[in-house]
């Protein structure tokens, strides 16, 4: 999927949290099984929250940048949610990488 931008605003899929973390750790799951990945993932607002605190869905992330997929967290959500410090995969990044993508890439949010 080279040339598509993810954009992941929260922990969960919809507003379930308790099958919405199910999925949400599926989704990224078929992700890294299949190698159908974007060519670069933005989490933000709660989203950075499986980038610092989620055990199950980070080490899956790890993997999948493994391969050449670029992993950034929202710099004011992290300092927001008081985890600046607890980032385990990818890079801290701005919000300007959402705007750069909608222009240069197809881009998608879940």
């Amino acid at each position: 999927m080279d040339g598509y931008f993810l954009v992941v605003s929260s922990d969960t899929m919809g507003k379930e949290d308790d099958i919405g973390a199910i999925l949400i750790k599926g989704f990224f799951d078929t992700i890294n099984a299949t190698g159908e990945a974007p060519h670069r993932i933005f989490f933000l607002n709660a989203g950075v929250r499986l980038t610092t605190m989620n055990e199950e869905i980070f080490p899956v992330l790890r993997e999948i940048e493994k391969k050449g997929v670029e992993i950034f967290s929202c710099g004011t959500c992290l300092k927001h949610y008081g985890l600046e410090n607890a980032l385990k995969v990818g890079h801290r990044g701005s919000t300007d990488m959402v705007v750069g993508g909608l222009k240069d890439m197809r881009t998608v949010w879940i």
